[in-house]
């Protein structure tokens, strides 16, 4: 088992100095988090505070009652749900968008660490109970972030598969709630021709086509393929988008709309304290709530006197506008500074799953937390991979790269995999040899001319023949040199497309139907026993 400390990764998807500083040197971040994850007895600091804050278990159990099993979801779950309504149960929470076939590998590694630690809590924890908990973010309305994979095809080539709507101008609300149409049989078609052949494809294809089909949303076959993957797993699914939780969180929608803009200042101020030393990854708004309006999702921006609608020309009072919080809340959705402290409002979170990004996001909201009389969860970082098959191992194996080195990036990689193949220079093994046979062909010419003088023509003739050969395997030597540079570099750029396609973590751009295809449906089950959830550095898992 290989690991890459995150301090030697290049900046991107993510991986900034504050993370890195969170996963490796925590007590210079701690001031902006509540707890130290790494630290097993801080859960049962947590939960005991969860015990004093939280009211909603009765509230909350009937909601996630419902929309399981609406969901179809396993008896496990449903076990898992009733565990919430006893006080010594708490939720271990993460969340993603609903992305089309669960969106890029990293959603499947954060169901991965959630199960995990779930798991590790229970064994550790005998007078507490631990449930996983996915938060369906699908109020989102970006739908250019859901509806597409990227794949890796027959001649490895990174491909893009997108299901576009025909009526795609006329949703752009909530993404969740978005309904297929026929085009996703399109989408199914496109991607199972651009799948390499395998003895798992049909099933995998089959299997998709079964979950994804016309008359069915984003929400509803999200849960139905992460089931899937991971049967009888006991996860409890939790949409916001719903009006009964909505009611749920009407104070906290009146508290913004009342205190506006405090939130936001409260947020700048932790932004400036975090400036000294890292980037800052989250900026408020003035009102950090959106409105759904005629089938759209629309900020909500504070006037002198009223409300508008960002790009609009639906304007608010300030009363209307409460009255909407108050009588018909599931008008109104958070923005990410709300998200969570909605989310864990309405749940007994312990810990929350974060990817780099969001942890980032959390070391600004300490105070927003206390601002709306809660307290932060414990964040734990979802764990981080990087997959290498056996045949992609072997090109690293032949030109002595590792998967580190692959993450500088194509121009630094083939740039030092033709200079290892270039070590035979041919100028200078062509020049040296041809000065030895010149010499050789001189001291020749005095006992040649000793014995017969007329010898001397055939020893010309012979050195023109001599030169002549030598151009000629010198010419054959550097078509082949270059021949072999070319293989080497499409060698090398394969190990990139399926490493570091695009430039980017392979976790945040490739799509689990990759494996599936290759591995069948019990790969989430294999990499759930390969992965390690503790050591909160990348993982290389090579896949023999």
């Amino acid at each position: 088992m290989n690991w890459i400390d995150y301090r030697s990764l290049p900046q991107v998807g993510g991986i900034t100095e504050l993370f890195k500083d969170y996963v490796s040197e925590f007590k210079k971040v701690q001031q902006f988090y509540e707890l130290d994850y790494q630290t097993l007895d801080n859960f049962g600091v947590r939960c005991e505070k969860i015990r004093s804050e939280y009211r909603l278990r009765y509230d909350i159990n009937g909601i996630l009652l419902r929309q399981n099993k609406d969901f179809g979801c396993s008896e496990e779950t449903f076990i898992n749900i009733n565990k919430l309504e006893e006080e010594n149960t708490f939720a271990i929470v993460t969340g993603q968008q609903v992305g089309i076939l669960s969106g890029p590998l990293y959603t499947i590694y954060k169901i991965i660490t959630l199960l995990k630690l779930t798991e590790l809590l229970n064994k550790r924890y005998q007078n507490l109970k631990f449930v996983p908990v996915f938060w369906l973010e699908g109020e989102d309305h970006d739908f250019e972030e859901v509806n597409k994979v990227k794949i890796l095809d027959q001649e490895n080539r990174i491909k893009t598969i997108e299901y576009l709507m025909q009526a795609k101008q006329n949703q752009h609300g909530s993404v969740g709630s978005y309904v297929f149409d026929h085009q996703i049989e399109n989408f199914i078609k496109e991607l199972s021709s651009a799948l390499p052949s395998s003895e798992f494809k049909s099933n995998i294809i089959e299997a998709a086509a079964a979950i994804y089909t016309a008359g069915s949303t984003f929400e509803s076959a999200f849960v139905k393929w992460i089931n899937r993957l991971f049967p009888q797993s006991g996860i409890i699914f939790f949409s916001s988008n719903d009006k009964e939780v909505k009611l749920l969180l009407s104070g906290i929608f009146q508290k913004e709309i009342n205190e506006c803009p405090n939130t936001s200042r409260l947020v700048i101020q932790k932004s400036a304290e975090l400036e000294d030393n890292y980037h800052v990854q989250m900026k408020p708004r003035a009102l950090n709530l959106f409105m759904f309006y005629k089938g759209g999702r629309y900020l909500i921006e504070p006037r002198e006197h009223d409300f508008s609608l960002k790009g609009t020309r639906h304007y608010l009072t300030k009363e209307e506008l409460l009255q909407i919080a108050t009588q018909t809340p599931e008008q109104l959705s958070p923005n990410v500074v709300l998200r969570p402290i909605c989310q864990d409002t309405l749940l007994p979170t312990a810990a929350y799953i974060a990817g780099p990004s969001e942890i980032a996001y959390f070391a600004q909201l300490k105070s927003v937390y206390k601002h709306f009389d809660i307290t932060m969860p414990i964040i734990y970082p979802r764990v981080s991979v990087t997959l290498v098959e056996d045949k992609v191992m072997r090109i690293l194996e032949k030109y002595e790269l590792s998967v580190r080195d692959i993450f500088n990036g194509i121009e630094t990689v083939t740039g030092r995999v033709v200079d290892f193949v270039s070590e035979v220079k041919i100028d200078d093994l062509f020049s040296d040899s041809y000065k030895r046979i010149d010499d050789i062909l001189n001291e020749m010419k005095f006992g040649l001319g000793y014995i017969d003088q007329t010898l001397l023509g055939a020893l010309e003739t012979t050195r023109v023949k001599i030169e002549e050969n030598f151009k000629l395997l010198n010419n054959r030597t550097i078509m082949a040199q270059k021949r072999k540079h070319e293989i080497a570099i499409k060698q090398v750029e394969k190990a990139l497309n399926h490493l570091f396609p695009g430039g980017n973590f392979q976790e945040r751009e490739l799509n689990i139907i990759n494996y599936l295809n290759k591995y069948g449906t019990e790969f989430p089950q294999w990499l759930m026993r390969e992965i390690d959830i503790d050591k909160f550095k990348q993982q290389i898992v090579e896949i023999t």
